[in-house]
């Protein structure tokens, strides 16, 4: 992988969200699956560093 490797994100609700850029401001996040899903698609996957902007 490349060292300079960046994370788009779109998710504006997230703190750690470059609104502006779509991307993480965090060098790494972690990716965890989610329990009970197994569609073989995207949403068996989630961004397990997500704060919410408020702290809520």
């Amino acid at each position: 992988m490349e060292k300079n490797q960046k994370i788009n994100c779109t998710v504006g609700s997230c703190k750690y969200n470059d609104v502006g850029r779509q991307e993480c401001k965090l060098e790494q996040i972690i990716v965890t699956p989610v329990v009970g899903c197994d569609t073989k698609q995207a949403d068996e996957s989630m961004c397990s560093s997500y704060k919410c902007e408020n702290g809520k």
